[in-house]
């Protein structure tokens, strides 16, 4: 089962094509990367959700949530910080009798206050005894504080670390139980081992107990905030949820929760959505001064009462000094009290962002959806029309993500499926570019020296003209063959390379008018060469092409005898001149890939190649250099001059054949002498297939005479013995067909 599995995963790309297999494989790693998720996805993402803030940030109309700032002119007005005890005392008096619902510390006081009177006594030396009395008998400023604190309604903040960075008291439980629908939570929750809290007067006074951790996104923005976490054991509210709790009387948070992590928080019947760590996506505002209001202020009485009536107050800092400066999707320096103050005019106007749970499923399917449909269809509808529709589709997610966003509040990541959508496109282009680079190589490296560049290039930009595998057409085959190669080659026995040269030299020539006009070289076959016309490209006049590289091959020859008897002159050599046969016809023949699995060639099969290859042998016993089936002698005859030769059976073949011998072009033939040998010859093998030998004879007399520079004596003669010996002893059953016995 295994191995039919493997089988059939190894011949998958073959049956879908690479560039597919390709595609879908790397659809797949897509998946299994957003499941990972890397940094850089991640900031992607984020960068886009920060760009819809920039765009369209939410809009304030009122301010419930008031911050008391701990600003530069409060601290040029009432002192450095951290002020003294009794002086917070009086903020939070003056801030409760003006109507604020409760109020939360942005501030951990972690230590006793040193401006106390009793810390103050033993930090100051050389005092009386009973100076030291009476100043330690003083109130501390802590008990001060505390007391403030009790009578409102004051949240303190709580820092929670991972590791410890100062004094750290022991665990204690929150102010408010903790009830959980759907199981614990605690796996989800942002977690840490230690928690700086405030001094223990402070905690025991206080109504409640918020923790204002917040840990930024990599890239250092804040863009979500924690509502619980968990630390020391214990799932711990945030700062703004504890201050909702202690604003609305409650006693109890309850968190829903399922399999998939945290759901939400209902603070007073309230519900707040939260993804599965316990976050909110706060949908920020741009920076608002009308949020804030200066601790002197306060204290020195200039503020308007109605400010604080009412409203929930959130006390800290923006002094640059005290390095409460935090970064978000709106604001590149936001204090970070009002990280806080937003997020709980978020869950009071209940405008927060939403990231579901199931965006990420959703996103993914997108991303599989688009990549699936890219695969199937650039292959169809090719890469520009799928880049345009593409293109289409992707402005309207982005469109659809705009309009989630802006009438809903939800965030929806576009970035992952441009990329993976995009990735595949590209592998799916860069792999059908690679293949038809691949398939252009191919088809220039078969074909280069075969063909005339002008083909090879049609070819290479139109591989579909290419049919491989065999394929019936009707096309002209040419056979040439240098006459009497052996006995030249027994001149070269003792010099080896140069037999190698002289083959090159005459073959290059011939090989060159084959190209040049248009040919296809099938193979070499020693001093032999075998060539075809009309495939792999059509060439309705392939005949006629034929019949001119034949023509070229002659010249071309004879202008290498040339220059090889001119050669041999100087060198004092005997000169022996290249002759060469050609055989040509024309028929219904298989071109295509032959051979076996492991090598094969394009080459060309059929009676009718067989039947040229005859003609080429036959060219010697006639005593002419071209020779032509019936086929292509009666394809060309308007543009050649022809001339009927004989009516033989070739050995191997049952058939007879009428052949032809080619003279030359019309155009280049006097058309005078041509007509009368033509009409000579024709007189002539009429008597011969009739068995009148003596009108035959008398008929080989007359076209000797009319031969003119045709060059057709050897044929002349070959009629003239066999006439004579058919007149000795005439063939009982003379059909006219001559039965040859050589190939």
């Amino acid at each position: 089962m295994v191995n039919a599995l493997l089988k059939w995963l190894m011949a998958l790309p073959r049956r879908i094509g690479w560039g597919r297999a390709l595609s879908a494989a790397l659809l797949v790693a897509l998946v299994f990367f957003r499941a990972w998720d890397p940094l850089p996805l991640e900031l992607l993402r984020h960068k886009i959700f920060d760009l819809y803030q920039n765009t369209e940030p939410r809009e304030v109309e009122s301010f419930p949530v008031v911050i008391v700032d701990v600003d530069e002119a409060s601290l040029d007005k009432l002192g450095q910080w951290p002020w003294p005890r009794d002086l917070m005392a009086e903020l939070v008096d003056k801030i409760t009798k003006d109507g604020a619902v409760a109020i939360a510390m942005d501030i951990v006081f972690a230590e006793p206050d040193r401006t106390s009177p009793d810390l103050l006594a033993k930090s100051l030396p050389g005092l009386s005894p009973q100076a030291r009395g009476e100043i330690e008998s003083a109130r501390s400023h802590d008990e001060i504080f505390a007391q403030s604190m009790k009578n409102s309604r004051v949240v303190v903040a709580q820092s929670a670390y991972s590791h410890r960075r100062g004094p750290v008291t022991p665990a204690q439980s929150p102010k408010a139980s903790i009830a959980t629908i759907g199981g614990d939570p605690k796996a989800y929750l942002p977690s840490y081992p230690e928690i700086l809290t405030n001094i223990q007067p402070l905690e025991d006074a206080a109504t409640g107990r918020g923790l204002v951790t917040i840990r930024p996104d990599s890239d250092g923005v804040i863009r979500r905030v924690p509502v619980m976490l968990s630390a020391k054991g214990n799932i711990v509210p945030s700062l703004g949820v504890e201050l909702l709790r202690v604003a609305t009387g409650q006693t109890t948070l309850l968190i829903k929760s399922d399999e998939g992590g945290m759901k939400s928080i209902v603070v007073a019947g309230a519900e707040i959505p939260t993804d599965s760590s316990g976050h909110v996506w706060v949908y920020f505002s741009r920076h608002q001064p009308e949020r804030y209001i200066s601790a002197k202020d306060i204290i020195e009485g200039t503020v308007d009462p109605t400010r604080l009536k009412g409203k929930l107050v959130l006390i800290g800092t923006s002094a640059i000094g005290l390095f409460d400066v935090k970064t978000t999707p709106t604001e590149p320096v936001m204090p970070g009290v009002e990280v806080h103050a937003q997020l709980l005019e978020n869950i009071l106007t209940q405008s927060a962002l939403k990231r579901p749970s199931y965006a990420v499923g959703a996103e993914i399917c997108l991303a599989l959806a688009l990549g699936i449909a890219i695969i199937l269809l650039v292959p169809i509808l090719g890469a520009f029309t799928v880049f345009a529709l593409g293109a289409a589709l992707m402005a309207l997610m982005i469109g659809f993500s705009w309009w989630l966003y802006t009438r809903y509040g939800m965030l929806v990541d576009i970035s992952y499926p441009a990329i993976s959508s995009f990735g595949v496109f590209l592998v799916l282009v860069f792999t059908n570019y690679f293949r038809e680079e691949a398939q252009r190589r191919q088809i220039r490296s078969a074909f280069g020296q075969y063909l005339s560049p002008t083909l090879v290039e049609q070819l290479a930009d139109d591989p579909d003209r290419l049919v491989l595998g065999g394929e019936t057409r009707d096309m002209t085959v040419l056979f040439s063959d240098v006459r009497g190669f052996t006995t030249i080659s027994e001149t070269y026995k003792n010099d080896p390379q140069g037999l190698t040269s002289l083959m090159n030299r005459f073959l290059t020539p011939l090989s060159n008018a084959i190209i040049d006009h248009n040919g296809t070289i099938d193979k070499y076959m020693g001093d032999a060469v075998m060539a075809f016309w009309n495939a792999p490209l059509d060439d309705d006049g392939h005949a006629a092409r034929a019949c001119d590289a034949a023509l070229d091959m002659l010249k071309r020859l004879d202008q290498v005898n040339k220059e090889r008897e001119a050669e041999a002159k100087e060198a004092g050599q005997r000169f022996m001149p290249l002759d060469i046969g050609i055989g040509i016809n024309t028929g219904e023949c298989v071109v295509g890939n032959m051979g076996s699995d492991i090598r094969f060639d394009y080459s060309v099969l059929g009676d009718a190649v067989n039947l040229a290859s005859r003609l080429e042998g036959q060219s010697k016993a006639y005593g002419l250099p071209i020779i032509l089936g019936s086929s292509t002698a009666a394809r060309i005859s308007d543009e050649f001059a022809t001339l009927e030769l004989d009516f033989i059976r070739v050995k191997g073949k049952t058939e007879p054949e009428i052949i032809h011998t080619l003279l030359g072009r019309r155009d280049e033939v006097d058309l005078t002498r041509y007509q009368a040998l033509h009409q000579q010859m024709r007189d002539m093998l009429q008597a011969y297939r009739e068995g009148d030998w003596v009108g035959a004879m008398k008929g080989v007399t007359a076209c000797r005479k009319a031969n003119g520079e045709f060059r057709l004596e050897a044929l002349y003669d070959l009629y003239r013995t066999r006439i004579a010996a058919f007149q000795e002893s005439a063939p009982a059953d003379w059909d006219g067909v001559v039965t040859l016995q050589t190939k």
